[in-house]
């Protein structure tokens, strides 16, 4: 049957996009007036979702709380966490849900036909039918609730929902960008915090969130998405026999209203928390932003993105260099969101002061009027749209399925006209006609209209402030305090029994027959075979060549590895450093504006990296690298490795102010990364304490790494010249024909291009002596603790089950799963409250348990404590263990484009992973019985023994539980 033939449907519009090679069609269902974008192709990675247009009109988090709990059981699939339970066995390559501003999606994705229509199905009843309406503890546990322990302890608040937002809002980077949309539209919907504000989410009751469902979730609300190779018109029937057509058509007003444009500018201040030690003074982000137009025009929707890159985001851009050059922030970017009705652009200066906010506000104008006058660097523009263009033509989104990202993208205009689902994603002739207008004085015209004359804007200046976390904090108990006074006893009895009733359902085991009810595949419908990596060791003269023959349209991909194992332990610590350098310093040719704006016009873009690849055979064994990666068209290879000769053998260390602003950049970046990935700081930090690789990772990218570039930066008049000598003598080190190796993903035809540039680049490496040492750091236990003027924690405990003689198998990654969505999802999230958790086994025995944004601490540790013997008491039947095997083979079998794919083979090569081991392993998972889980207790028995902890949290709560560390400092 062809979509044409669907009587339930009407066809508004169907054509054929060939940008993405796709045939397209804007439907609607007839009875409801749900709105249907189905895009056909021959791309395996299928996706579907059902989104909404949620408007709330409050920041009680009621459309956050409602995406996370609906997926909690609904009438066709009742178990309490239907979602787990796809996570744990489906084959998914994409199933989550999120919540925007103006919209929540649910969306999935899966290559397997009968797996993809399962999810499809699950996630349609939750969204319909969910059990919220008869069950009051599914609010309480995703939203908020109150603990009394006993009558004279502290009233507490409590929920997953309300931690994921006490994380958001200790980010400061978080806290700006809500603040800048709060500033710029406070009269819409943008004006409200639809994740919620822990302030606000326990003011939601109950019957507000069902309302707030019983509204919004309507298909006459709904906009539903189809990508893929699929029989089309069979989905459609199935959604509308099973739910569509169960309702009749609804008003549903949930327009996005827009904002007026504003008569003067807006000025916010808003406080955010910062730690001891940390300098108030410098602390200060300042920032102007900008409406700009609506998000319906298709060519200002990519034309502002190329602004955005030339006029501040690439370094050397003019906005950018203005500002850090008079010293009005150390790092300068700017933001430009077009996901929303009304984009907005923003230009940030971080670590700086309020007092420099008139100098901000009078340079950024000076330099927007010298642009309009004297016109852009032609040069950056047609950088900016080569940059972009390559991007949309590649479509690599990483893990992400592309068709979920032109989804996505489809909601930035059909959100807001039911006519025009796919302007977006249909745009080579927009950048073909945006490369025409680079000498027309149209992008100055931009700058004109929308950022000088631009009334509607605001300055949201974000001011650090010491202590105020322990207000909050203390704040926070009072009004507990006040709370519970004022509950009568009646009322304190009712608090007690919603917890029992809490805790009665997290508690509360599925019943076997709803558990069945979730479709489940099986083990038959799994790939037996291993993926295995594609390798092939060649050589240019004496220059090893690991070649991944691939199709890959066109583009190649291409990496100049050079091993780092022989660099003395006192330039170890600098390696990162000048990772960060290669690319951003003049050169001989070019001022590094310019060498940037050179790399996107040559390529599609170009980047240093390092990486440390353990060695299988021998967990102490690691080869060290710094790596320079490219992605290319095939005819321009030559001139890209040209580049990278530039980069590596004339790059200017000596400009000392140029450093500095590396450095101080480095510094920022790292910190804000650090402050919202508290969970991969506290994992690598524990690691590190008995795990060489983990050692030698920490060293060049963790803490220490931080605290040098922290110390560089403060003292920089007296450290300069050392550092600068540091660098140069690195460069000899490293750069050197022997250690060099190169790897390239692409088509035969391409690899002959690389004989001849590749030739020419080595001929020009270093030769001289220098000085040389196999440096191994040492490690030890360490168990820290990192304060951080945030208000969740994350806990971490590591080891390594090799050490006791231990050997990695498949089974490891069924336990994985297991633990990461049953014991610990339900001891660490359900009752503990906190976001996330994860766990890692490695094939080094490295392994680790970490929880992400997460209230406690001492409770945590006591659940990783326990996990051994909960493992040892496993037991499963045979579709539970089906269940966690189809989710470990979910996550191994993830589809990877060719560039995945061949960094897939060569992290194989240089870890010393073959195929024997792949396959060996693959059976292994295939094969795991519960008695193979069971067993696999030793292997966590094994690794907390070791007792290696780390905690990057709460001040309060790290120094309440001191004597579990033996050292404890401030994160920053």
């Amino acid at each position: 049957m062809r979509v044409e033939d669907l009587s339930t449907y009407e066809i508004i519009e169907k054509r054929q996009i060939p940008d993405i090679n796709s045939v397209t069609y804007l439907c609607r269902h007839k009875k409801t007036g749900a709105r249907v974008a189905l895009v056909s192709n021959d791309d395996e990675n299928k996706v579907f979702y059902i989104g909404f247009r949620t408007t709330p009109k409050d920041s009680t988090g009621v459309a956050h709380i409602l995406e996370h709990s609906v997926l909690c059981g609904s009438k066709e699939f009742p178990v309490k966490d239907p979602f787990v339970e796809l996570v744990k066995g489906s084959l998914n390559t994409f199933l989550n849900a999120m919540t925007y501003p103006d919209k929540t999606v649910y969306p999935v994705a899966s290559c397997n036909d009968k797996d993809f229509q399962n999810l499809m199905h699950v996630y349609l009843d939750a969204v319909f039918y969910p059990n919220i309406y008869k069950n009051e503890s599914i609010f309480r546990q995703e939203g908020w609730h109150y603990e009394l322990e006993g009558d004279n302890e502290e009233l507490k608040v409590n929920g997953v929902v309300y931690n994921e937002m006490k994380g958001a809002f200790s980010s400061p980077d978080d806290v700006l960008e809500r603040e800048i949309m709060n500033s710029l539209y406070p009269h819409t919907t943008y004006g409200c915090e639809s994740g919620g504000d822990p302030e606000a989410i326990p003011e939601l009751t109950y019957e507000e969130f069902l309302n707030f469902h019983r509204k919004f979730y309507h298909p006459s609300n709904s906009y539903i998405y189809l990508y893929g190779n699929m029989d089309m018109a069979e989905k459609l029937t199935f959604i509308d026999e099973h739910y569509l057509s169960a309702y009749d058509a609804l008003e549903v007003d949930s327009e996005v209203t827009e904002e007026a444009a504003f008569t003067t500018p807006n000025r916010i201040v808003r406080e955010c928390p910062i730690g001891e030690g940390e300098d108030e003074e410098e602390n200060t982000y300042l920032s102007q932003n900008f409406c700009v137009g609506n998000s319906l025009d298709p060519k200002l929707y990519i034309a502002f993105q190329i602004l955005d890159y030339a006029l501040c985001s690439a370094p050397g851009a003019p906005l950018k260099q203005a500002l850090v050059d008079c010293g009005v922030g150390k790092d300068v970017y700017s933001i430009y969101e077009n996901g929303i009705r009304q984009p907005y652009f923003s230009v940030v200066a971080k670590d700086t002061s309020v007092e420099k906010e008139q100098e901000f506000l009078q340079v950024t104008e000076e330099v927007l009027k010298k642009l309009v006058k004297d016109g852009f660097d032609e040069k950056a523009l047609l950088a900016g749209i080569n940059y972009y263009e390559f991007k949309y033509r590649e479509a690599d989104f990483g893990s992400y399925p592309k068709g979920l990202m032109y989804g996505l993208q489809v909601l930035d205009s059909w959100l807001y006209d039911d006519r025009l689902p796919f302007i977006h994603i249909e745009a080579n002739e927009t950048f073909a006609e945006l490369r025409g207008k680079v000498k027309t004085g149209y992008f100055e015209g931009l700058v004109q209209k929308y950022l000088l004359e631009n009334t509607h804007r605001s300055v949201v200046i974000l001011q650090p402030k010491l202590g105020l976390l322990e207000e909050q904090e203390q704040k926070q108990r009072e009004k507990m305090a006040q709370v519970k006074a004022a509950m009568s006893p009646e009322e304190i009895e009712n608090v007690k029994e919603t917890f029992q009733k809490l805790t009665e359902f997290q508690e509360s085991e599925d019943a076997k027959e709803d558990l069945e009810k979730i479709p489940l595949l099986k083990r038959e419908d799994m790939k037996k075979e291993a993926n295995l990596p594609v390798n092939e060791v060649r050589s240019i003269g004496d220059t090893t060549l690991l070649y991944h023959d691939l199709f890959t349209n066109g583009i190649g991909y291409l990496r100049l590895i050079f091993r780092l194992d022989q660099i003395p332990g006192k330039y170890f610590p600098y390696i990162g450093i000048l990772k960060g350098c290669l690319g951003l310093l003049n050169t001989e040719h070019y001022a590094y504006g310019d060498l940037f704006n050179e790399m996107n016009l040559v390529t599609g873009g170009m980047a240093a990296v390092n990486n440390v690849y353990g060695k299988l055979q021998d967990t102490d064994q690691f080869i060290l690298t710094l790596e320079l990666k490219t992605k290319v068209f095939y005819d321009r290879l030559a001139e890209a490795i040209d580049l990278m000769r530039e980069i590596v053998m004339t790059s200017d260390f000596t400009d000392a102010k140029r450093l500095y602003e590396i450095l101080a950049e480095g510094k920022s970046r790292m910190q804000a990364q650090m402050t919202s990935g508290g969970h991969s700081v506290a994992a690598g930090r524990a690691l590190s304490y008995g795990s060489i690789p983990g050692a030698v990772s920490e060293e060049i990218s963790g803490i220490p790494f931080y605290r040098l570039i922290t110390d560089l930066e403060a003292h920089f008049d007296e450290k300069k010249e050392e550092l600068v000598e540091i660098l140069q003598t690195l460069v000899k080190m490293i750069f050197r024909p022997e250690n060099l190796m190169v790897d390239f993903v692409g088509e035969e035809k391409a690899v002959a291009l690389l004989d001849a540039p590749v030739e020419a680049f080595k001929a020009a490496l270093y030769m001289e002596n220098v000085e040389k040492e196999h440096y191994i750091p040492e490690t030890s236990r360490k168990n820290e603790g990192f304060l951080t003027s945030g208000q969740v924690n994350y806990v971490c405990r590591a080891g390594n089950f090799r050490k006791s003689g231990l050997q990695y198998t498949g089974a490891l990654r069924v336990l994985k799963v297991m633990m990461g969505y049953e014991y610990l999802w339900v001891n660490v999230r359900v009752k503990g409250g906190a976001y996330g958790c994860m766990c890692s086994f490695g094939r080094s025995g490295d392994s680790y348990f970490v929880s992400y944004r997460d209230p406690n601490l001492g409770k945590t540790i006591e659940t990783y404590e326990k996990a051994a013997d909960a493992i040892a008491e496993f037991t499963a039947d045979e579709r539970t263990m089906t269940q966690y095997i189809i989710g470990a083979v979910s996550d191994l079998d993830v589809p990877m484009n060719p560039a995945a794919k061949g960094l897939y083979s060569l992290s194989a090569y240089m870890t010393g992973l073959d195929n024997a081991t792949l396959q060996r392993e693959r059976d292994e998972l295939l094969a795991a019985t519960e008695e193979d889980i069971r067993a696999l207790s030793a292997h966590i028995r094994a690794f907390m023994q070791e007792d290696l902890l780390c905690v990057v949290g709460t001040a309060s709560k790290i120094k309440e539980e001191q004597e579990r560390f033996l050292k404890v400092e401030n994160l920053f």
